[in-house]
């Protein structure tokens, strides 16, 4: 997420001034240190799922106490905001929108499924705008496509969870499409996003976002996501999703890059 926020400030401003860079980390820190606190959070509520699906995670192992966790995220999320507060007003407004979709989605959301799954996607794409507003103080409007593409690509991913923690989530009545309807329908509608988002990114060449440079890097995501939607499709037992669940955070990576190095030698 960090790393999201600086490719967010690239594709706003590819010339950074130094008081920019300055701005960037503090933005990488925000993205940093929010995220680690979201995901000890959520280790916290999911500790009796993670004792069916993965008992060897911190809190669950016993490695880690749940008043330690929430210790940890008080204290990853202060630092958050305080980056943010070093930032900018703006900046600041929308690291507490995306801790209030963070909070909403563990506390209300989680249960929910799809609805659920669309709140940590929104959180996944907001660390682009955050980087845009941090360098040029505005929403700019190419960002949200690059956005608009995490948010679909991260929503395959989170139905692709979904398949991996079928049994824990049934235990504790957490309604996933895998578990609503099945692994087979959670594959299908889990494909049809990261094609979706596949789909996009010929956008991004048209409308002159990028160079060249571009296309050979994002073809290795946008094929690596044809190749999981399809292993998906075939197989979706559970030690399939979570291979393809753990190559998506891969390809989203090269994606990353691909956008950096085609807005950087544009």
């Amino acid at each position: 997420m960090g790393f999201a926020v600086f490719v967010g400030a690239v594709l706003a401003n590819p010339v950074f001034s130094l008081e920019s860079w300055i701005y960037i980390i503090y933005g990488f820190l925000t993205g940093f240190m929010l995220t680690g606190a979201a995901m000890t959070v959520n280790d916290y509520y999911d500790r009796a799922i993670d004792a069916i699906n993965e008992p060897a995670r911190p809190i669950p192992s016993g490695t880690v106490s749940p008043r330690e966790a929430l210790l940890f995220a008080t204290l990853l999320s202060i630092a958050g905001f305080v980056f943010a507060v070093m930032t900018s007003p703006l900046c600041l407004a929308v690291a507490v929108v995306s801790w209030i979709l963070v909070v909403t989605y563990l506390t209300v959301g989680k249960r929910s499924g799809l609805p659920g799954n669309f709140l940590v996607s929104a959180c996944v794409a907001a660390p682009f705008i955050y980087g845009s507003v941090a360098v040029s103080g505005q929403f700019q409007p190419s960002v949200w496509l690059f956005a608009g593409m995490a948010f679909l690509s991260n929503t395959g991913r989170e139905i692709t969870k979904g398949i991996v923690d079928v049994k824990g989530d049934q235990a504790e009545g957490v309604k996933t499409l895998a578990v609503r309807y099945g692994e087979k329908a959670a594959a299908i509608v889990a494909s049809l996003f990261y094609l979706s988002a596949v789909a996009l990114t010929p956008l991004t060449w048209i409308l002159k976002l990028v160079s060249f440079l571009f296309i050979p890097v994002v073809l290795v995501t946008d094929v690596g996501l044809v190749v999981c939607s399809i292993v998906l499709l075939k197989d979706f037992r559970r030690e399939s999703a979570r291979k393809i669940k753990k190559t998506v955070l891969f390809l989203f990576l090269i994606g990353l890059l691909a956008y950096l190095l085609g807005v950087l030698t544009l």
